[in-house]
C-alpha cells in the first residue's frame, strides 16, 4: 500500500486526443507536498506517513506546529495529512513528491469537501416530488409533508430526510482515471469531476476497487531524501531478488583476501628466494 498525495484543485478544463477526442479533466496542483513525519509500529501502533502541502505564513502556525515543522526542516505547511502505508512502502522525512506518483492510465479515488449549498429544502435536498401544485394545498407546494407517527413512538426517528444543510461533507470520489501528468509543473489531470471547489484541498490516492499498475514507482517518486527517488514495481521486485547473489559474492571475496597480519604463500616463497641469492652472492664477494 503506497502512500496518497495532498493537491489543491486548480479547475476543470478539457484534453483533446490524437483522434480529436475530447476528456474533461480536473487540474490538480501538489504545491511541494512534503514528507513531515513517519509513524511505526513499533511506536505509534501503526505504519504511515504524514504529509503538508501548500504555504503557511509563520504568523499564523502555533509555537507546536512551529516545532514540528523544523523537527522535519520544512516550511511551515497550510494542510497536513496522514496517509496507511504498508511498513516497505515509507518514505523519507522532507522528500517531496512529484507529480509522476501517479501513472497515466492509472485509477485514483479522489476525497475532498464537497460544495455547500447552504439551508435546503427536502425537494433540493433529496428529490422529493412535493405536493400537488393545484387548490387545496394552502401554500405547501414544496413541502417534504408527515415526518412521524402517532403518540407511539412519538418521536422523529434520526436519519429523517428532513430540510436542512445541504454540501459542505467529506465526499470520496472513486475510479477516476489519470489522463495526464506535469512533473514540471507539479499538475496532474483526472477524469471526471473532483468533490469539493476552487482552490480547495483534495487527498489523492491509489483506488482501492481498482488493480495496481506493475509500472509504477514504489514506494513513490519523489525528489530529495535519503533515497532520492523510487524504483518501478517491478524493478524493485528484480532488485530485492538480487541481494542474495551480492551478499554472496562479498562473502567470497572476503574468503579469498588473506587476514591482517599475514603473508600468502606465494610472497613467503619469494622472500626466501630472494634472501637465499643474496646470501650466495654474499659469499662470492668474500672469496675474490
Amino acid at each position: 500500500m503506497r502512500s496518497g498525495v495532498i493537491a489543491r484543485k486548480v479547475g476543470m478544463t478539457r484534453l483533446f486526443t490524437e483522434t480529436g477526442e475530447h476528456i474533461p479533466v480536473t487540474v490538480l496542483d501538489l504545491n511541494n507536498c512534503q514528507v513531515l513525519a513517519q509513524r511505526t509500529e513499533e511506536k505509534n501502533g501503526y505504519t504511515a506517513v504524514q504529509l503538508g502541502s501548500g504555504m503557511a505564513k509563520v504568523k499564523n502556525v502555533s509555537r507546536a506546529q512551529r516545532g514540528h515543522f523544523a523537527v522535519a526542516k520544512v516550511e511551515p505547511k497550510s494542510r497536513v495529512a496522514e496517509f496507511r502505508v504498508s511498513p516497505d512502502n515509507l518514505i523519507d522525512i522532507g522528500a517531496e513528491i512529484t507529480a509522476d506518483h501517479f501513472i497515466e492510465g492509472q485509477y485514483v479515488d479522489a476525497s475532498g469537501t464537497s460544495v455547500g449549498k447552504g439551508f435546503a429544502g427536502a425537494m433540493k435536498r433529496h428529490g422529493f416530488g412535493g405536493l400537488r401544485a393545484s387548490h387545496g394545498v394552502s401554500i405547501s407546494h414544496r413541502s417534504h409533508g408527515s415526518t412521524g407517527q402517532c403518540q407511539d413512538p412519538g418521536k422523529v426517528f434520526k436519519g429523517k430526510k428532513m430540510a436542512g444543510q445541504m454540501g459542505n461533507k467529506q465526499i470520496t470520489t472513486l475510479n477516476l482515471r489519470v489522463v495526464k501528468t506535469d512533473v514540471e509543473r507539479g499538475l496532474i489531470m483526472v477524469r471526471g469531476a473532483v468533490p469539493g471547489s476552487k482552490g480547495g484541498w483534495v487527498l489523492l490516492r491509489d483506488a482501492v476497487k481498482k488493480t495496481l499498475p506493475d509500472d509504477v514507482p514504489i514506494p513513490g517518486s519523489f525528489r530529495g531524501g535519503s533515497n532520492g527517488g523510487a524504483k518501478p514495481k517491478a524493478d524493485a521486485d528484480d532488485t530485492e531478488a538480487e541481494v542474495p547473489e551480492v551478499e554472496q559474492t562479498a562473502a567470497e571475496d572476503v574468503a579469498e583476501t588473506p587476514a591482517e597480519g599475514t603473508k600468502a604463500p606465494e610472497a613467503d616463497n619469494k622472500a626466501d628466494e630472494a634472501g637465499a641469492k643474496d646470501a650466495s652472492d654474499t659469499e662470492e664477494g668474500q672469496d675474490k
